[in-house]
């Protein structure tokens, strides 16, 4: 099992679970993973890298390694069209030239766009609002393709906002907030506060992922929690959580954002997807293991 991205905040939840399942693991990242599995260090658009990589046999692929940062890749689209796209393109390769059986990877409801407050499936049209987006709808859209014309499994999971434990490296809402606690910052809330989005924690995540390596054929499936919170209500309800007021201030909408994001999990669900924790418990865990709090 080759785990892209292994080192990062969703790939070391996946690589834990794939150990304590008694898995073979593999990672490929530009960090070194905290755990002993076999690894390769580089990027992934490097031809010698990739090709360390499937040196030996492999029976699935998960692919997480990307840029993720939506405001950025407005600033940097080339970089994003050159990480999430071409070396997309290198593992795809890889896959067909070895004949590796499975392929999962980790996408996003941004490939949608903005539909207002209508819910999300699979079945709206992709028209994305930034560069991040549009990487990883060409992202489907190849993997689509290589899945027919040379015959592997290959599942898509549109990932929502992903939240949880051991995330203080990233630079998402939920994280903004704990790293403004613990240093007694002032956090700036973009917009109004009242946008919507599905947080779904990182257990549920990890789930779906091992279900997404079961399934047959070439499937995309969103995955959430079903639910979607107010930036607003998140602050009250973290605020409830340490028992303190948050230091925040209302700056400017960003450009590419969506306004809402409301999930249909529906068929995630009808092939076996469950979300088992809600907005308030995973809030709870994150505030209970925050270091330095």
């Amino acid at each position: 099992m080759l785990v892209t991205g292994g080192s990062g905040f969703i790939g070391r939840s996946l690589v834990n679970n794939f150990l304590e399942l008694g898995y073979e693991v593999k990672v490929a990242d530009l960090v070194r993973p905290k755990v002993d599995v076999s690894y390769i260090e580089g990027d992934l658009r490097n031809n010698e890298v990739v090709s360390k990589a499937f040196l030996e046999d492999l029976d699935a692929v998960v692919h997480l390694a990307a840029l993720t940062r939506v405001i950025e890749s407005t600033i940097k689209p080339v970089e994003y069209l050159s990480s999430n796209v071409t070396m997309l393109m290198n593992i795809l390769e890889q896959i067909r030239l070895k004949e590796i059986p499975k392929l999962v990877f980790a996408s996003t409801n941004a490939v949608v766009g903005n539909i207002g407050d209508k819910v999300i499936n699979e079945m709206f049209p992709l028209n994305p609002l930034s560069p991040y987006g549009g990487t990883k709808a060409a992202g489907e859209m190849l993997i689509s393709s290589y899945s027919h014309s040379f015959g592997f499994d290959a599942t898509s999971l549109r990932f929502t906002n992903v939240y949880g434990i051991d995330m203080e490296s990233k630079d998402s809402l939920i994280a903004r907030i704990m790293k403004a606690i613990s240093l007694k910052t002032q956090i700036e809330v973009y917009g109004s506060g009242n946008q919507v989005r599905d947080y779904v924690y990182i257990s549920d995540v990890v789930n779906a992922i091992c279900l997404g390596l079961d399934l047959k054929g070439c499937n995309t499936l969103s995955i959430g929690s079903g639910v979607s919170t107010s930036v607003n209500e998140i602050l009250k309800l973290i605020e409830n959580i340490v028992g303190n007021e948050i230091d925040y201030f209302y700056g400017s909408e960003r450009v590419g954002e969506m306004k809402a994001v409301r999930v249909d999990i529906s068929h995630a669900k009808e092939l076996g997807f469950s979300p088992n924790i809600n907005i308030e418990e995973g809030l709870k865990l994150v505030s209970d293991w925050w270091p330095e709090k």
